[in-house]
């Protein structure tokens, strides 16, 4: 094989334009569209061409361009005046900084399998990425102390397109890392940082690369290097390629090379946040790392990590969870166990329901919820499902009392707004909406806006989007080889004046992307009523495995090219962020229906609302806390059906009731100055009413305060003296987890009567046989509330118990007082659990014991 000898070249920036490359380098001009602007100056055709890649932009641009713009005075104005801009944001005192002037030297690190950036950098698939992405933008809007950590792919998730058939094909182009905002990470030397994890039997080597994305380093790993076998060298290949195996091993890179990523450039984070829980084996390493540095046992390393963990668990679907066989687990893991001291049972138990159950295969976000004390779903809605999903983790816990925790999507303003948009806020709303959108008082002045001009700026978004879709649905027929006959076909498609509603998503079938054309008569009435026209435009991507989504596709397909629907149902190949960004600043109606409760949060439609769209939704997912009458539509009030064809009948029906009596009217009811006064009306209740809540900054800041802080303090807190404290806690656990056989409840009595008064209290008394743990060891309390139809305590409240004399022969008497608050049937337990100071986590599981 000949030597190949290696060598980079970089764009040759004159002096005075280096302002523009360091710029490039940084993200943060990717939500600031007058940086944008200055680079579609340089040259719009080679922008376009670069899928909106700044470094390929300046490495591709010729010299004679550079050195007229060199001479260029007003491009330079605009480019000093960014470039002030730029330093001042990267310089400047955040809100971290002024909340949390007493937290120092301190490192949240946050994993995640994708990150939805940017158009240029493709290392995303859908909803979770897009999250992923817009969270390190609001870490670094508001100055956390964060650092991102995932893997570089080289082919990312695929390029989209549908045959003659309408099946999905795909195609996967290679990233050039060398012509992308992606530095590799070099030592003081200038040598590479590089490391390994060990995957099996083989150890796999990995460099390192750097997104800088404002004030937040995303670091990236890669396994392409010749220090790795072929095999291994395809692990970061691809996102959600391959098999099990190759899942595995992504994993295994992700969250143990994750933290020895980060141990090879001196981070060692106080914090991990596991988004999803691809990247849960992260908890082994931390321990791992606890025990060789502090010279502590398993157990204590656990109590450390396991109180500074953060899990975000993001879809109630199965699929969506991994789960692997123990065996493969064993085979992979088995050096990883070696150095934990674990047996494999015990190694195993972290990623089971029942951890005595051998034949349990091993489930991610199992282990995930074990090793982190701080979890929550995605919407308050998906809170409560998750909550159901994992109770058996928890199997004396009542449900509502599982500790899985709720912290509400949102999205980044600033990268989904139209620049249109944005100038209408600046001029109404002030400033501040940029630097506190989270602010409910800012977001009431969208009632200053004048309706003209709310209706006209999105009435230019709506034609924007019309004009790119027919663009983009000719370039489809020329890419499929269609005759040039057809070509005016995509000239005529959609109407720029007319109700434009949008579905875009990832086709899952749950997501019942087919519901609207369940009745195809009908819907075409609707289209092509005269004076009162609909049109709908979709985009979507189905896994490659998934034969269902692509199926759903070409049906969808098949539809848009018959001859009475396909002036006015488009359906857009390659859903990316580009083609989201069209959509939702441009669509006059977000329709989503998912099958509930499966939708765990649905961020799409958030980001119409910033734009003045306007939700037609299943009440699920960020909807069911979002919706109100007059911001929006619900399709059904929440039913859940236990016929999924009985439920989508009736839901389609909904779909165009609403749709025929109530959008359609509103839409087009207007006055003699042609405004849809009572649509904009929704729009400006819309934006009030979602835009303070359903954003990002929100998000960020409560991850913030109730998880990352608190987690921060427990990490120092059991640290000190070499995990001194973990210690303490570690030992008390044990000898709970030895003695709690003998602990029982007996004795309970409450008083004689069993009619009360609202406002009287009942006292209940119990006895609780310690045996050998001690009064300070546990916590005794009475649960109380309305009886349902099944007999059991519904929506249950705990109030503790208190000694009520010495403890003799290591029984003791506790007494409490249940509060009559409200009238009904009512009914009370008694429940003992473990109780330690310093306990991070409310329940041990399965060691709540109930009278």
């Amino acid at each position: 094989m000949k030597h190949i000898h290696k060598y980079r070249v970089s764009p040759a920036i004159p002096e005075r334009l280096q302002p523009i490359l360091e710029m490039a380098s940084n993200l943060w001009w990717c939500w600031t569209p007058d940086v944008i602007v200055l680079f579609r100056r340089i040259n719009a055709t080679i922008w376009e061409d670069s899928y909106y890649n700044p470094i390929e932009l300046l490495g591709r641009v010729d010299q004679q361009r550079l050195a007229e713009l060199e001479n260029d005075d007003a491009f330079l104005a605009e480019m000093d005046r960014l470039y002030e801009r730029f330093n001042k944001y990267m310089t400047r005192r955040t809100w971290f900084s002024r909340n949390h002037a007493d937290v120092k030297n301190t490192t949240f690190a946050y994993f995640s399998a994708e990150f939805g950036l940017t158009e240029s950098i493709k290392t995303y698939s859908g909803g979770l990425g897009i999250l992923s992405g817009d969270h390190m933008k609001a870490a670094s809007d508001l100055g956390l102390p964060l650092v991102g950590m995932g893997l570089l792919y080289r082919y990312g998730y695929f390029f989209q397109y549908l045959n003659a058939d309408g099946w999905q094909q795909e195609k996967y182009p290679e990233n050039d890392f060398y012509n992308m905002p992606v530095k590799l990470v070099l030592d003081a030397d200038q040598n590479q940082i590089k490391s390994s994890v060990e995957v099996g039997e083989r150890n796999v080597h990995f460099q390192l690369w750097k997104i800088q994305v404002g004030l937040i380093p995303l670091y990236l790993m890669d396994t392409n290097i010749e220090e790795n076998i072929p095999e291994d060298r395809e692990i970061t290949a691809q996102l959600y390629g391959g098999d099990s195996e190759m899942r595995i091993r992504q994993e295994i890179l992700l969250g143990i090379g994750g933290m020895r990523a980060l141990q090879a450039i001196g981070i060692t984070p106080d914090v991990a946040h596991m988004n999803e829980g691809h990247s849960a084996f992260l908890s082994f390493e931390r321990i791992r790392q606890i025990m060789t540095e502090e010279n502590v046992s398993f157990d204590t390393a656990r109590e450390l990590v396991q109180a500074s963990n953060v899990f975000t668990t993001h879809t109630p679907v199965p699929a969506g969870n991994d789960v692997f066989d123990s065996k493969l687990v064993e085979s992979y893991l088995i050096q990883h166990r070696s150095k934990l001291g674990l047996s494999s049972k015990d190694f195993l138990a972290f990623g089971r329901e029942n951890p005595d159950d051998g034949a349990e295969p091993f489930s991610m976000t199992i282990l995930a919820l074990r090793l982190a004390s701080f979890c929550n779903g995605v919407s308050q809605l998906h809170g409560k499902v998750s909550r159901n999903m994992w109770k058996n983790i928890w199997p004396d816990v009542p449900t509502e009392e599982v500790p899985i925790d709720a912290i509400t999507n949102g999205i980044h303003p600033r990268t989904w707004i139209s620049r249109e948009m944005m100038g209408l806020l600046d001029r109404y709303l002030g400033p501040k909406w940029e630097e506190k959108p989270a602010d409910p008082k800012i977001w009431t002045r969208v009632s200053d806006i004048p309706d003209a001009e709310l209706w006209r700026t999105h009435e230019r978004r709506r034609e924007r989007l019309v004009a790119f879709a027919r663009r983009r649905l000719k370039s489809q027929l020329i890419n499929r080889g269609a005759p040039k006959s057809e070509y005016g076909i995509a000239e005529e498609v959609l109407d720029p004046e007319v109700l434009t509603i949008g579905f875009a998503r990832r086709f899952a079938t749950y997501k019942r992307a087919t519901l609207m054309f369940r009745d195809p008569e009908r819907l075409l009435k609707i289209l092509n009523n005269s004076g009162r026209q609909v049109q709908i435009i979709l985009a979507g991507k189905a896994h490659p495995r998934d034969n269902g989504g692509k199926d759903i596709i070409k049906q969808i397909a098949t539809i848009t090219r018959s001859p009475e629907f396909r002036n006015h149902v488009v359906f857009l190949e390659n859903y990316d962020i580009s083609v989201a960004r069209y959509m939702v600043q441009g669509v006059d109606v977000w329709l989503n229906t998912p099958r509930r409760p499966m939708e765990a949060s649905g961020t799409s439609g958030m980001k119409a609302c910033f734009n003045g769209g306007l939700n037609f939704s299943i009440p699920d997912g960020w909807w069911d806390e979002g919706y109100r009458p007059g911001n929006g539509w619900c399709i059904g009030r929440g039913e859940e059906y236990p016929d999924p064809e009985m439920q989508d009948e009736i839901e389609s029906q909904a779909l165009f009731q609403v749709l025929e009596h109530e959008i359609v009217p509103l839409f087009y009811n207007r006055g003699s100055d042609d405004l849809p006064r009572g649509w904009i009306e929704y729009m400006k209740n819309s934006m009030r009413d979602h835009c303070p809540a359903f954003n990002v900054h929100r998000m960020v800041s409560e991850y913030n305060d109730k998880f990352y802080v608190p987690a921060m303090k427990h990490y120092h807190t059991f640290s000190q003296d070499h995990a001194a404290k973990a210690k303490v806690i570690s030992g008390w656990r044990e000898s709970i987890q030895r003695d709690w056989k003998n602990v029982r409840v007996s004795n309970i009595q409450t008083e004689q009567s069993t009619d009360f008064a609202v406002g009287d209290e009942l006292t209940v008394s119990a006895d609780i046989h310690l045996g050998s743990l001690k009064p300070e060891d546990v916590l005794a309390e009475i649960w109380y509330g309305p009886i349902d139809s099944d007999g059991d305590i519904s929506r249950g409240t705990a109030t503790a118990m208190k000694p009520s004399d010495p403890c003799q022969n290591g029984v003791c008497s506790y007494e409490g007082k249940v509060p009559c608050q409200v009238s009904g049937q009512q009914g009370l337990a008694v429940r003992v659990r473990p109780y330690h100071q310093q306990m991070v986590r409310k329940f041990m599981p399965g060691l709540t014991l109930w009278g």
